[in-house]
């Protein structure tokens, strides 16, 4: 039986995971690397760090899993959005990456946007101007490391930094291309034109690649690295977010999956063009279709956060009852009623994508006094993650887009009080199929059908996908979260511009 590998670049820790055809997990290993903080807007990583975490993860799994590199039949590899890889022309990263909740391009894209218009940027693109964009950081790395911008032969992806060290082959994929509005989202194709304005030189753009299409094969150099085989197919890949909504089984119009992933968010099937300024529109990594999406910081990220600054009686809890401190952070949470009774919380941890663009939004906690514990902290930034979920998809109803179920994903999906609590502050009934594995498997699946384990990708998915539980509304619950919601957003409206004078203070 042929196995599949995929390779996950996640903004905490990459991730490598072996599955037989039908799915089925044989093993997985993460490992972690660090988020750099250098000034206040500024998040980066250093791509090395994320290929080092690939070898050792590929390298760990295979030798627990007993699997033998020659069993392999293909390749795929997902990755976190927006990076702006400068490499040279010997495939050297020249420095770190601005990562997608990098801002340093703020007054870049208030340029463009005086410049050249809204309107017809978003004419091409299907998408704001926004800092968090590749786009923007190229031009960043243009004008303040213009010897790092010469020397740059192509700027590259997460997912295809890591295709190329396993190829030697440059590439971009389709999914990923909306992150540079130099991209033609009706064509898939760069706009030479758009280019020109913007300064771009398409030369350092790769080559455009469907998501299952066969890049390369693993180099003997890459295949002493991660004691892979040489010459094992490998695909182009794509987005995280796409191949997790792949990996739920998303593939038609109006199917949706619910992140929970570091970020949050919703990615919502459609097969025409439909694009929206308030939300994020890529292609999906299934031919002729689009994903609208709403795109938060605040995700699972959330709950790490909390985990790591709340959490200590919860670790020594999990480590006398052998739960674990997640766990152990539900029931705190399920001990407070729907609402948090008043306590507010806006997950705005790293300004905030969709649908507000803001990157001088802030975390707030709104409604505390004497009576309030620690637990309601809890549980006001689940249902404030739940709250941005709402918000993005009420948007995407706004603009015509019918949205039924919600396909439940990422390790935010494990908990089964969190997910409840999206299903009734969304009023959308929610399903898991997968949680931790999804992403990855979209991955492998992208891998299967361009190597020809599969047929296709309606094979892949009838085949593989399997609905684990289900998550009903509880619309009593639904309708005892009205009052909150409306509080979130009228908090953001009411604080926006002393958050707007705080980020003008920290520029000066």
């Amino acid at each position: 039986m042929p196995k599949l590998l995929a390779i996950d670049i996640g903004t905490s820790a990459c991730k490598a995971a072996l599955f037989d055809e039908t799915g089925a997990v044989i093993a997985q290993q993460s490992e972690e690397y660090p988020v750099y903080y250098p000034r206040e807007g500024w998040a980066e990583q250093d791509p090395e760090q994320w290929w080092e975490a690939v070898c050792k993860a590929i390298r760990e799994m295979l030798l627990r899993s007993g699997v033998t590199p020659g069993e392999i039949a293909g390749i795929g590899v997902d990755g976190q959005s927006w990076s702006a890889i400068p490499m040279d022309g010997e495939g050297k990263a020249l420095c770190n990456t601005p990562i997608w909740f990098d801002t340093r391009s703020t007054e870049i894209c208030e340029r463009l946007k005086a410049r050249i218009g809204e309107k017809e940027i978003f004419s091409v693109c299907g998408n704001p101007v926004q800092p968090g964009y590749s786009l923007p950081k190229i031009l960043w790395f243009r004008e303040n490391h213009p010897g790092v911008y010469r020397q740059a032969e192509q700027f590259l992806q997460a997912n295809s930094f890591i295709v190329y060290r396993l190829t030697g082959v440059f590439s971009q994929d389709k999914c990923q291309g909306y992150g540079l509005q130099c991209y033609d989202m009706k064509k898939a194709a760069w706009n030479l034109e758009m280019c020109r304005e913007m300064g771009i030189d398409p030369k350092k753009l790769p080559e455009i690649y469907a998501c299952h299409d066969v890049v390369g094969t693993v180099t003997k150099r890459a295949a002493e690295q991660t004691g892979l085989l040489e010459g094992i197919p490998v695909v182009a890949g794509g987005l995280d977010a796409a191949c997790g909504a792949l990996g739920v089984g998303v593939l038609n119009r109006g199917e949706t999956q619910e992140q929970g992933g570091q970020a949050g968010g919703m990615s919502i099937c459609i097969d025409t063009y439909h694009a929206d300024p308030r939300l994020i529109l890529s292609y999906h990594v299934v031919p002729d279709r689009w994903l609208l999406q709403g795109g938060s910081v605040g995700g699972g990220g959330v709950m790490r956060w909390m985990e790591q600054e709340f959490g200590a009686e919860e670790r020594l809890l999990a480590k006398e009852k052998g739960t674990n401190t997640f766990y152990e952070l539900d029931q705190k949470a399920a001990s407070i009623p729907a609402g948090s009774e008043g306590v507010v919380f806006l997950p705005y941890m790293a300004g905030e994508r969709s649908p507000i663009w803001d990157g001088q939004a802030k975390g707030i906690y709104y409604g505390l006094d004497y009576a309030k514990t620690r637990a309601h902290f809890i549980r006001a930034g689940m249902e404030g993650v739940a709250f941005a979920l709402r918000h993005n998809l009420e948007v995407a109803e706004e603009c015509g887009v019918t949205v039924e179920v919600l396909r439940s994903m990422g390790g935010a999906a494990n908990s089964r009080i969190w997910t409840q609590m999206k299903a009734d502050v969304t009023g959308k009934p929610i399903i898991v199929p997968s949680s931790d594995t999804a992403t990855t498997w979209g991955a492998a699946m992208l891998a299967g059908v361009g190597v020809g384990v599969y047929k296709g990708f309606d094979e892949a998915v009838q085949q593989t996908v399997q609905v684990k539980r289900e998550h009903a509304v509880n619309w009593e619950e639904h309708e005892g979260y009205t009052d909150s919601y409306e509080t979130y957003l009228a908090l953001y409206q009411a604080l926006r511009p002393v958050m707007h004078r705080g980020g003008q203070k920290a520029e000066r």
